[in-house]
């Protein structure tokens, strides 16, 4: 991988147990939701509802050291939950899962069926390195709202990923900006799954490795490749 992920000793620190998996991917084919992209939304929903067996998606144990680490950088867990809870909580609801775009839908299939987060970057769009750091507060996080640009900038000490630009995902994985997301345009994507103790390293090379097969499946001809995992501990 060209591109260099560094995770900062202060995020370490914070979370021992944490493991990303990356998944790198060129010459995709992209585009809008299809009934096929859809029916995998579908049945995640189904293999979440098998997996939780009745409970809450915070009940469980992974999601449960997510909440753990949140509240550790100053979070509030239950209004800004990790994108595996989040994605979770609308798979069981009446409003179920949205169709964003066909790789959007690959990657949010995988984080709900196996309770991960997982973020999906355009490579073409990031600036340099991305790390994993703890905010002083001072960085930039570009998004949208009320259909116009604006910048915000993190709280002092919430964990971000980053580029050479700025801040690319707030609270960890909470809420990705625009600048790098994937586009029914995008040809080459990072995709990144994240997972703390007590969920096993290897259900993470799991879990890109089902990521890997469907982006195979979706985009015959890619250029795919599953990097050995990231671990802190």
């Amino acid at each position: 991988m060209t591109l260099t992920l560094t995770v900062s000793d202060e995020v370490r620190a914070l979370a021992p147990g944490f493991t990303h998996v990356a998944v790198e991917a060129y010459d995709l084919a992209n585009g809008p939701s299809t009934e096929a992209s859809s029916a995998l939304l579908d049945d995640a929903a189904r293999r979440l509802a098998a997996r939780l067996d009745g409970r809450a998606p915070h009940e469980d144990p992974h999601m449960a050291a997510w909440r753990e680490v949140y509240t550790a950088f100053g979070s509030r867990p239950s209004r800004t939950r990790n994108s595996a809870e989040a994605l979770a909580k609308r798979a069981l609801s009446d409003a179920g899962l949205p169709r964003i775009n066909v790789l959007v839908d690959l990657y949010n299939a995988i984080s709900v069926a196996r309770l991960i987060p997982v973020g999906g970057e355009d490579l073409e769009l990031i600036q340099g390195g991305m790390r994993l750091v703890r905010a002083t507060g001072d960085e930039d996080f570009v998004t949208v709202s009320g259909g116009e640009e604006t910048v915000e900038h993190p709280d002092a000490g919430e964990v971000v990923w980053c580029d050479g630009a700025g801040v690319t995902c707030r609270r960890w994985n909470w809420r990705q900006g625009p600048r790098t997301r994937l586009t029914e345009g995008t040809v080459s994507g990072l995709f990144l799954l994240e997972s703390l103790a007590p969920m096993p390293v290897t259900e993470a090379e799991a879990a890109a490795a089902e990521l890997a097969e469907l982006l195979e499946k979706f985009s015959p001809g890619a250029r795919i490749n599953v990097h050995a995992p990231y671990s802190a501990a």
